[in-house]
């Protein structure tokens, strides 16, 4: 499968973003997807997980009640609404996918497939 992000942008502080990633390739629905998101000079840190019917989702402790994830099959993309979004929230933000498994979760070495990443800037 291949997957692209977009919707990431220059926001400031307390304002809202909405992230897409786009899947191609097979059944969108087979896949448990995830966000995860790196910041400059830090290492790769789970965002946000649904899985393949969207009935299941998780969420890191520091985006928990301003994140939300979602996923529509039958456009075969996976959502994450950012709102309240915070100067540390700066960061590339990937989508990733899995078809080993029901939910994916927040270990990225379960994910299988990476989209290219989106760059998500809050200012101060």
């Amino acid at each position: 499968v291949q997957l692209q992000a977009s919707g990431g942008g220059l926001v400031q502080a307390g304002g809202s973003l909405r992230l897409a990633c786009r899947a191609s390739g097979r059944t969108f629905g087979d896949y448990a997807m995830g966000w995860f998101r790196q910041a400059p000079g830090k290492e790769r840190e789970f965002v946000a997980a649904i899985s393949r019917g969207g009935g299941v989702t998780g969420y890191a402790d520091s985006v928990k009640g301003r994140f939300t994830i979602s996923r529509d099959n039958a456009k075969n993309t996976v959502y994450l609404q950012m709102n309240s979004l915070k100067h540390e929230d700066t960061a590339v933000y990937f989508c990733a996918a899995t078809s080993q498994i029901y939910y994916g979760g927040s270990d990225s070495h379960g994910y299988d497939f990476w989209g290219q990443g989106t760059l998500v800037t809050v200012s101060s």
